[in-house]
């Protein structure tokens, strides 16, 4: 009885836990072992509000820079007896835990050292798998993590000057100096969650929630290589650990909709849509209404910000997997496209109709029908654009079979639509290349459907003489308000 009341303290997560504030950062702690970093350590952006940074235990397991000689290497874990072992890694997750200054590179050289050697040697311990780790062990080195990951980010610098936001991609990115012990501990949190060694049933007690979301904060780093290792680590405790799973997707969510109504800014949404790339492609069929309704409502909405060529390219295969694994949904998304479709942003118009020849390649005759009207107009309005770019990769198009296929079982509807388009770019389209683009286009519709064709060039000369017969009354309605108006002028001279 009582080694099962002593067991209890370590109790795994309920499902209850995931809706405890405490467990998520907010609040007074709960009930829980006094040794998890989790209750301890708080990540929180430098220039904003973010989880509870205030309380009495946030930070409480840093330890300071020691004094100079105050630390001393220990033996090597490989060379100590097994029995030993447990103790030896303790102290060693010790020594780990002491957090120094790396804005001077000589201030305590030798202790920073110390802990890199140190560092290498737990990596390379558990990556080798001499021995299995007590849950003691366990718990104390994801406290050292904690403590050493899990910090207050720096302001980013227009937070930093007051000065007016820059586009952040000409922005150059913000390295930690302390990425030489950072890297380390972040190689030590990898090989612990894909070990084969590591239990899950176990981990899970140290993997929790709150520990989880704290890694997801520290997605907007702006350092790049910090980001890469958080993704890698991110997914392989999505892979591993089953029950935290629709709790991650949900954080994610959180963010992308915070980055898209609130703020705009954030350095890790190109990764996080690695991530999800990855977990839609294993969604199972058919798809779950949850997995749609992120589709519409986090997914297509983060085309709507303006720095979105930073996430393009991962945010088109996110969508492109949803439409080939529910074809369906590619009237949704094309849609979803024509409603955030820019109207000055040119570099951003190229991106949409790049990712648009990606969903119309996985889309079947019966979605394209119903979206083709609105479609093809936005197409013919993107022909006519005096940006060659935009004209080109609209024509662009027509190179590929699949779409050529489509456009040709429906080029009832479809060339009455864009005929305007290309008769205009032959006449007067400034750009030679779009020029003989619009030849060639023209030229496969002809060979398509010659009748066809007779008859939207009959019906847009019909349109160009009306519009011809009505700018010449324009023209003649003005000359007569002119005249008239000269006639009044001569009176009133007269009469004075």
């Amino acid at each position: 009885m009582f080694k099962k009341i002593i067991k209890g303290g370590n109790k795994k997560p309920s499902k209850s836990d995931y809706n405890d504030p405490s467990q998520l950062g907010f609040g007074a702690p709960a009930n829980r072992n006094t040794g998890s970093a989790s209750a301890n350590v708080v990540v929180n952006h430098a220039s904003r509000g973010g989880l509870g940074a205030s309380g009495p235990n946030v930070g409480a397991g840093i330890a300071a820079a020691p004094p100079s000689g105050a630390i001393e290497p220990l033996p090597l874990l490989r060379d100590a007896p097994v029995s030993e072992r447990p103790n030896l890694f303790l102290r060693k997750l010790q020594i780990c835990c002491y957090f120094f200054d790396f804005s001077d590179t000589l201030k305590s050289a030798r202790e920073k050292e110390i802990k890199r050697q140190t560092l290498m040697e737990l990596v390379d311990f558990i990556q080798s798998g001499s021995g299995k780790i007590t849950e003691n062990c366990q718990e104390e080195m994801i406290r050292m993590i904690s403590v050493n990951i899990f910090r207050c980010l720096p302001p980013a610098s227009h937070e930093n000057t007051g000065q007016e936001a820059t586009d952040p991609e000409e922005e150059e990115p913000c390295l930690d100096p302390a990425w030489p012990h950072l890297q380390l501990v972040y190689e030590l949190l990898l090989r612990y969650v894909v070990s084969s060694d590591t239990d899950t049933k176990v981990a899970k007690r140290y993997i929790v929630p709150s520990f989880v979301l704290k890694l997801l904060d520290l997605f907007d780093s702006e350092d790049p290589r910090e980001r890469e290792f958080l993704k890698t680590i991110l997914h392989r405790i999505y892979g591993k650990f089953m029950v935290h799973r629709p709790f991650i997707r949900k954080a994610i969510n959180n963010i992308f909709y915070r980055f898209i109504y609130e703020t705009e800014r954030h350095n890790g949404i190109g990764e996080l849509l690695e991530i999800l790339g990855s977990i839609i492609n294993g969604f199972a069929l058919p798809m779950k209404e949850e997995h749609k309704l992120f589709l519409v409502r986090a997914l297509m909405p983060l085309h709507k910000p303006k720095p979105i060529a930073m996430y393009h390219q991962q945010l088109s295969y996110c969508i492109t997997q949803f439409v080939e694994k529910d074809y369906k949904l590619a009237d949704t998304v094309i849609r979803g496209l024509l409603k955030y479709w820019p109207v000055t942003n040119c570099q951003k118009e190229v991106l949409f109709l790049g990712e648009l020849e990606e969903v119309l390649e996985a889309t079947q005759p019966a979605e394209f029908q119903r979206c083709m009207v609105p479609l093809f107009r936005q197409i013919a309005r993107c022909l006519n654009s005096s940006h060659f770019q935009i004209a080109e990769r609209a024509l662009f198009l027509w190179n590929n079979e699949h779409i050529v296929s489509l456009i040709a079982q429906n080029r009832s509807v479809v060339l009455p639509i864009i005929f305007q388009s290309l008769e205009k770019n032959i006449q007067s389209h400034w750009n030679q290349a779009v020029h003989g683009l619009t030849v060639n286009v023209r030229k496969m519709f002809l060979e398509m459907d010659a009748e066809l064709f007779e008859e939207c060039q009959r019906q847009y000369a019909e349109k160009e003489g009306k519009a011809k017969e009505v700018e010449e009354q324009r023209q003649l309605n003005w000359k007569r308000l002119a005249d008239a108006a000269g006639e009044r002028g001569r009176e009133d001279m007269v009469t004075v």
